[in-house]
Order: structure tokens, then C-alpha cells, then sequence
């Protein structure tokens, strides 16, 4: 399997600080070509929320260094994995929380996760950013740990009415602001010719599915220009619909 990725990230319109933070990484492994990236959404006060999100960010790429090449080596399996993400997640949630209460400030953030090996793809979700996977159709791989998505599994709110809700950032988990995190893992066949996207909640408040069909599918994203090309557009009509949070994005298509 082969990848083209592009990434992009704006303050946004009322932000003074970019607390997003992201990461991809590719290697040539003995399993053939690997592929992880992430997203991290930081929170905090006095814009601290990039410290958080950061923190993350170089956790997983020290254990895409070594912690993965060791798993490789020694037989991989879901089950490690998952193990494994747990015990970063949970680490760096501490560690993140030390350094908070340090400095008298509560910090957490977001991680969603997409690792490629051979053909398949495993996802680590903490908090509300998301990954879909692009065809002839939007589909979303993750579920929102948030309040309002709880109403919608309990038939308490309908998906229209979250989408509005005033209460549809609050997270029920995150890390660095959680005393124990578990991560919600998922796991699919990749194939080439897909387009895959990570995103913030900032890049996807204001942008119908049908719209991320049309502009990221993967017709519509032959070459890298082109998938930078998206990406900045649909930041730009983020913008322009008053979304005021950082908006940030990844996009995996496999050849």
C-alpha cells in the first residue's frame, strides 16, 4: 500500500492560539509500507491547550519510532496494540495533568488515531475529533465521546438536534482532564484508491457530508496538489459559515 497525504491547519477567526496539534508518519517496515497520523484538539486555560494536544502528539510519534517497530518484531496483534495505545494514552494523560496542576491550570485533549498496516487500518478515539473514510459516500468511523452524542444513543436527541446543541463540545473523556481514559478502537480493510480524513471538530461543524463527498472524493483527489488544494477551500468556507474554532485536517489516499 502506497500514500499521498496532505494536512492544513488555521487559528481560525476569534482564536488567538492554534491548540490543535498534528502528526504523520510513514516507514518501510518488513510488513511493508506503515502509515499513522493523528489529530489532537487541545483545551485548557491561558492557552494551554496546545501544550496538551502537543504533549500527545510527541508521545505517539516517540512510540511510532520505537514502540512500533518492537510490536512488529515481536508479532503483531490487534490485542497488543490496543494495550499499547491504552498505556501511551493513559501515560501522557498523567503527565499532562501533573503539568497542569503545576501551573494551577485544568488541560486535557482530543486524539484520534489512524494506523495502516498490511491491509488493514486500526483507529484510536478519545474525545470528539473524528475519522471517515471518503467514497461514493461519507462514512464516519468514529463516535463522538461527547454529552449529546450519550442523548442520541439513549434516543433522548435526535443527530439534527446534537448538531445544535449548545453542549455538543463537552466531552464525556479527554486526556490529561480524565483520571482513567478508554479509548474506543476500531478497525477496517483499506484498500487503494480510498480517501481517508482526520479532522477537528472546528473543520466539520459547518460542512454538510455531501459537500466532503464532492470536494474529497477520491475522483476529485488525484495528486497531492489537489488534495492540498481541498483542504485550504474547505478551511476557507469554514471561515466564511463563522465556524471560530482551529480548524485542522489530514487527508490519507492509498494508491
Amino acid at each position: 500500500m502506497k500514500f499521498l497525504t496532505a494536512t492544513y491547519t488555521d487559528v481560525g477567526t476569534r482564536k488567538s492560539t492554534n491548540q490543535d496539534s498534528m502528526l504523520v508518519q510513514q516507514a518501510d517496515t518488513a510488513h511493508g509500507p506503515v502509515l499513522m497520523a493523528s489529530v489532537c484538539d487541545g483545551m485548557g486555560g491561558l492557552a494551554k491547550g496546545e501544550t496538551a494536544s502537543a504533549a500527545m502528539v510527541h508521545a505517539l510519534a516517540q512510540w511510532f519510532r520505537t514502540g512500533l517497530p518492537a510490536l512488529l518484531a515481536e508479532g503483531f496483534t490487534p490485542e497488543r496494540l490496543h494495550d499499547e495505545w491504552a498505556r501511551l494514552v493513559n501515560d501522557t494523560g498523567r503527565r499532562i495533568a501533573a503539568y497542569g496542576a503545576g501551573i494551577h491550570v485544568d488541560m486535557g485533549t482530543t486524539a484520534v488515531v489512524f494506523l495502516v498496516v498490511g491491509s488493514t487500518y486500526y483507529i484510536m478515539n478519545v474525545g470528539d475529533s473524528r475519522a471517515y473514510r471518503i467514497e461514493d459516500a461519507v462514512y464516519q468511523l468514529t463516535k463522538d465521546q461527547t454529552v449529546v452524542q450519550r442523548e442520541v444513543d439513549l434516543g433522548h436527541m435526535t443527530p439534527e438536534q446534537a448538531m445544535m446543541d449548545a453542549k455538543r463540545s463537552i466531552l464525556l473523556q479527554c486526556i490529561g482532564a480524565s483520571a482513567i481514559v478508554q479509548p474506543d478502537f476500531i478497525s477496517g480493510t483499506v484498500t487503494p484508491g480510498q480517501v481517508y480524513m482526520l479532522c477537528c471538530d472546528g473543520f466539520r461543524h459547518v460542512i454538510q457530508p455531501q459537500e466532503f463527498q464532492q470536494m474529497l472524493s477520491p475522483k476529485a483527489l488525484p495528486n497531492k496538489a489537489a488534495m492540498e488544494k481541498a483542504a485550504a477551500a474547505l478551511t476557507e468556507l469554514n471561515k466564511a459559515r463563522g465556524e471560530d474554532d482551529n480548524i485542522s485536517v489530514i487527508l490519507i489516499r492509498t494508491r
